[in-house]
């Protein structure tokens, strides 16, 4: 089997909007992703790893988490679904009067 002429992609490192034919939902996509995140994540000025590594540990986490609320929100939602869900279908299934 012969793959023929097959170009190669163009991989870039910049932050642009892919040409697409779909810009409504490339821009539904960033619009829920600023949503989530709309914060740069907090690193500061490059510094030695010993210093960087005691301060991620001490006052990193606090900013952590609370750069990846919106995910964590997301994700409670979701897990709320996954548990909800079966449990109401379990009950309209079995106590059907």
């Amino acid at each position: 089997m012969e793959l023929g002429n097959i170009s190669q992609p163009e991989y870039s490192s910049s932050l642009e909007e892919p040409g697409s034919s779909t810009p409504l939902l490339v821009g539904m996509a960033h619009g829920f992703l600023r949503l989530l995140q709309p914060n740069a994540l907090p690193l500061g000025p490059s510094e030695p790893s010993e210093i960087l590594l005691l301060r991620c540990l001490l006052l990193f986490p606090s900013q952590l988490l609370w750069y990846e609320l919106g995910f964590l929100v997301c994700m409670a939602i979701g897990l709320l679904f996954i548990i909800l869900v079966p449990l109401v279908g379990c009950c309209f299934c079995l106590c059907r009067c």
